[in-house]
């Protein structure tokens, strides 16, 4: 091959080059361009270094000096960008901001958060805001009317922001609020005021009413933290607070807030050590015909050992699983012991009595995780003595309980009962469109029955209600003589469950059979002798 013929091939070689090619002199005059460089030059000037746009098109060009020949050349590479930053953005996009509003997210808050402290811009406040009952908001209008509803919560939140301020959503019902700077706080506790009252005004959407607020809590830079993980964990812990002493209100982050956030951290550890252990365990509470003196069935109730082998009452246990995602883990240990302990179960309250145990409304919405309890019933071979409890949330939430999931229980006979009933949001006609066996009402309107107008009314309102549709109807929380004798006397409910006929039971520590025992109390009602549970007589 010649030297021209190289030389030749070179030039075919930079003209099909699939980047734009010019070579300028020091003067700047162009001494070369290729095809590619007129391509994406629309004015024929030299490209400058970086990114231009040229016709809705992003052209990268980098600059490059090169000596030669005692002259230096100038050589610039141009080449289209645009699917590349297209590419860039949306990643950064979906790095950086939520979806659903638009927002920052938690890593571009915490970004900027960081970089505010790293470059010493003074004073500012963290808000942590957390919607109050937004998951009720949710299932009960479903998540397209939920994703309305956080659209027009961060326009309301936006109100009044600085070009300084910053407002992100971290999870599923929280937001951040950076304020900086801040001046005096009479002026930062009106602006956080400001913002609590937008969210309590109501919201409008698919022609519904929306009423909602914030719980709000608040951390100071630099006196409460020197980092944003520190800051955020303290107006998180602000917050629940808040929540605990009164949703829609604002708290801000001081020592006992500190020391509240330190038991939540430590009742985290425990509750995790139990379940690891396996020390969560059952405790039965009997469900009695008050008028027939029968057990027929009992309610399973969670109970954990201690360190020192103690059985304790969950206390805030429960509401803490649900909010960590460890109540399928809970619910699964539950079953476990309730499955292994039927001879037990039926020694003590009689081979006829139910057993019902709870699901949370969460756990209700779950295919995966019913379809498992309707296999671990059926596995038992008597499914249909196990009522499965569910709040009326599940069943008037705008989900798949009643079309889908409820039919998996009937599959395999299991009963299913309305849990709480009354407390919820919805109005006694809701009961109509409900599919249930049993419907449990809940001790607020048994407490002080017999002398509260107001709750006798509601009590034969779900109770005429119930019986037309089919359903037993059970109360929740009878504990005195009084609420008993009104019950007999000015109903016809036969159910009742309570401290008055028995606290819940520890099998282990039951004779049996457990309740064949004690002394009997009657009480005359309607001619009708009720007595305690310790006398009652076992199903079956």
């Amino acid at each position: 091959m010649t030297m021209a013929t190289k030389q030749h091939g070179l030039a075919d070689i930079l003209r099909d080059l699939p980047v734009g090619l010019t070579v300028s002199s020091r003067s700047g005059d162009v001494l070369y361009t290729n095809a590619r460089a007129n391509a994406v030059s629309t004015d024929g000037a030299v490209p400058a270094d970086g990114d231009v746009v040229q016709n809705n098109r992003v052209i990268q060009t980098t600059v490059h000096s090169i000596p030669l020949d005692e002259e230096v050349y100038t050589v610039h590479l141009s080449q289209d960008v645009t699917d590349q930053r297209a590419l860039e953005d949306d990643l950064f996009q979906r790095a950086f901001f939520d979806e659903t509003t638009g927002l920052p997210n938690r890593g571009l808050m915490d970004r900027s958060v960081s970089s505010l402290i790293e470059a010493g811009g003074g004073s500012f406040a963290l808000a942590f805001i957390d919607l109050d009952g937004f998951k009720h908001i949710n299932d009960y209008y479903g998540h397209t009317a939920g994703d309305q509803l956080l659209l027009k919560i961060a326009d309301r939140l936006s109100v009044g922001l600085r070009p300084t301020d910053m407002l992100a959503r971290v999870g599923g019902d929280e937001f951040v609020l950076l304020l900086s700077p801040i001046g005096d706080m009479e002026t930062l506790k009106g602006d956080l005021e400001a913002v609590s009252g937008r969210l309590k005004e109501p919201f409008f959407i698919d022609g519904f009413e929306i009423l909602s607020s914030a719980s709000i809590g608040v951390s100071l830079f630099p006196q409460d933290g020197s980092s944003y993980d520190e800051l955020r964990t303290k107006a998180d812990g602000a917050m629940y607070r808040s929540k605990g002493r009164a949703k829609g209100s604002i708290q801000f982050f001081n020592s006992s807030v500190d020391h509240a956030a330190s038991e939540r951290a430590r009742t985290e550890q425990r509750l995790r050590l139990a379940i690891r252990d396996r020390r969560l365990c059952c405790a039965y509470q009997p469900k009695v015909n008050f008028r027939t003196q029968d057990i027929v069935g009992v309610e399973v109730l969670l109970r954990w050992r201690d360190e020192d082998g103690l059985i304790q009452a969950p206390g805030d246990f429960i509401g803490l699983a649900l909010e960590l995602g460890l109540m399928d883990e809970v619910a699964t240990l539950i079953l476990d012991e309730t499955i292994a302990s039927m001879d037990r179960i039926n020694e003590a309250f009689g081979e006829g009595a139910s057993i019902s145990i709870n699901v949370a409304a969460k756990q209700a919405e779950d295919p995966r995780f019913m379809r498992d309890l309707a296999e671990r019933l059926d596995g038992t071979g008597c499914p249909r003595r196990f009522m499965v409890e569910v709040t009326e949330e599940a069943f008037l939430a705008r989900g798949h309980f009643q079309s889908h999931i409820l039919p998996m229980l009937r599959e395999v006979g299991a009963k299913v009962s309305i849990d709480d009933f009354g407390v919820g949001y919805s109005s006694l006609a809701a009961l109509a469109d409900i599919t249930a066996d049993e419907v449990k009402v809940d001790r607020t309107f048994i407490t002080d029955v017999h002398r509260r107008p107001r709750s006798q009314s509601i009590l034969k309102a779900i109770e005429s209600l119930g019986q037309s549709l089919g359903m037993s109807v059970i109360v929740e929380g009878v504990e005195t003589f009084e609420e008993l004798a009104y019950l007999q006397a000015a109903t016809r409910i036969n159910f009742g469950q309570g401290y008055y006929f028995s606290k819940p039971l520890i099998l282990e520590n039951l004779g049996i059979p457990a309740l064949s025992d004690g002394n009997r109390t009657a009480i005359q009602s309607r001619g009708v002798p009720v007595t305690r549970t310790s006398t009652l007589r076992r199903s079956g």
